[in-house]
């Protein structure tokens, strides 16, 4: 006889057939690991890279090439205040970044100095300008040498590549002779065999690049006597001065030559002798150099001639306090405005090398005059300098010494120096106006 189901067994069906459900799904999908889709990674979406503003080339036609014309290159300009687009210089190396989906840049960098880095990014259709200072390294260096023929080979000899590159030799020369530019005349009061030796500020960029920062102490021999110089800011708020062992400034009355050191030195690798380019007379004292180099007056004074002079040429004539006089001769040209009766400085261009009168080339003819008999200018007839103040003796002392235990340590390792990084000084301008040098 068949039977029904009843409710028992339809119930015990359903029990068992969640059953079946819940140990299927556990071993198709554990609890414990959820199904997950694995991430999408999108690799170098953006590409990088360097252009170069050509020669007659504008920065709109730099700009264009990376893709930003028309409105995005008008928003462009109005954001960048710190991008001078009409003074680029041809071979400024400008970075782009853009999505590989774009053909326009969204990003575009330049250093526009030494010191400063410009960045603009592109947001929808503005531009928006970021200015960023480039923090510079300060390293102290100490370097010594002999002059064999001329400063600029010893300081080519002395300082390795690594150490400064030829341009910034260059310069560590210059600021060496400013510096002793009223004590020392390095064409003609140095011998060969005389030492230096010279301490000087090392700057690093983050990129590692090396430049010539500021002389802080130095020792040269001029004709085997020691000349000491050593860099002091009596207050932060003051321009800092350089002082000799004594504490006397190594400003005087009078500079050692009417001509600027790096005037009439060769480059580095150039095998330069002064003598060769340096003779003497009874009457004065006459300077090689080429046509149309600046010549300074080297004291202050007031202008009593000025004009066409016989032998000398194109002369200049500049009367001093206690009965000093100094005449520059063979000038090609005079400073503009230049007249009898003028006031000039200690410094000021007052004419240009040249060739007129009895002259066989260019050179300068420099004369020193006490009580109108010329005379050879010594070191000794070019005055003293100011003396530290006493309130600040004690302080310059305390410094000094500490300048003149480094510049004698037997070590020419550079030793970096704690402290915020500082952006990089220009070389300040050369006084005075200017004619150009052959």
């Amino acid at each position: 006889m068949n039977r029904r189901p009843t409710r028992i067994h339809f119930i015990t069906a359903a029990a068992l057939a969640l059953a079946a459900l819940a140990w299927g799904a556990r071993e198709a999908w554990s609890g414990r690991q959820p199904l997950t889709a694995k991430p999408i990674v999108v690799q170098e979406a953006y590409v990088e890279y360097a252009d170069t503003l050509g020669r007659r080339e504008t920065l709109s036609n730099l700009l264009a090439r990376n893709g930003i014309v028309s409105h995005s290159y008008a928003s462009f300009l109005t954001a960048a205040h710190d991008l001078p687009a009409r003074r680029l210089r041809p071979g400024l190396v400008f970075q782009f970044r853009r999505l590989k989906t774009e053909t326009e840049a969204s990003r575009v960098s330049v250093r526009v100095s030494r010191a400063q880095r410009v960045r603009l990014d592109r947001s929808g259709v503005a531009w928006i300008e970021t200015a960023e200072t480039i923090p510079w390294s300060v390293t102290r260096v100490r370097v010594d040498g002999v002059i064999r023929t001329s400063l600029y080979d010893a300081l080519d000899k002395s300082v390795p590549g690594a150490m400064l590159p030829p341009n910034e030799r260059r310069s560590l020369a210059w600021a060496l002779a400013d510096v002793y530019d009223w004590e020392v005349d390095f064409t003609r009061d140095v011998r060969p065999g005389d030492h230096f030796s010279v301490l000087f500020e090392r700057l690093e960029s983050p990129e590692g690049e090396l430049r010539f920062g500021r002389l802080l102490a130095a020792e040269v021999e001029a004709a085997r006597t020691p000349v000491y110089a050593f860099y002091f800011t009596p207050d932060v708020s003051e321009a800092g001065a350089y002082y000799d062992d004594q504490g006397r400034s190594l400003k005087r009355a009078f500079l050692r030559a009417p001509l600027q050191f790096r005037r009439i030195s060769s480059g580095f690798g150039v095998r330069y002798h002064p003598i060769l380019h340096l003779w003497r007379n009874h009457e004065g004292i006459d300077f090689a150099a080429p046509y149309g180099t600046p010549v300074r007056a080297t004291a202050d004074g007031i202008v009593t001639q000025v004009g066409r002079d016989e032998g000398y040429g194109n002369l200049i004539e500049i009367r001093h306090a206690n009965g000093i006089r100094t005449r520059y001769g063979h000038l090609s040209a005079f400073a503009r405005g230049l007249r009898a009766g003028k006031r000039v400085e200690q410094g000021e261009t007052i004419g240009f090398v040249g060739a007129t009168g009895l002259a066989t080339g260019p050179h300068l003819h420099y004369e020193f005059l006490v009580n109108g008999r010329p005379t050879n200018p010594q070191r000794k007839d070019v005055g003293t300098g100011s003396p530290i103040p006493r309130s600040l003796r004690a302080v310059y002392d305390s410094a000094r010494s500490r300048l003149q235990a480094e510049l004698d340590s037997s070590t020419a390792e550079a030793v970096p120096q704690a402290g915020r990084p500082i952006p990089i000084a220009t070389e300040p301008p050369t006084p005075g106006s200017t004619a150009p040098i052959d």
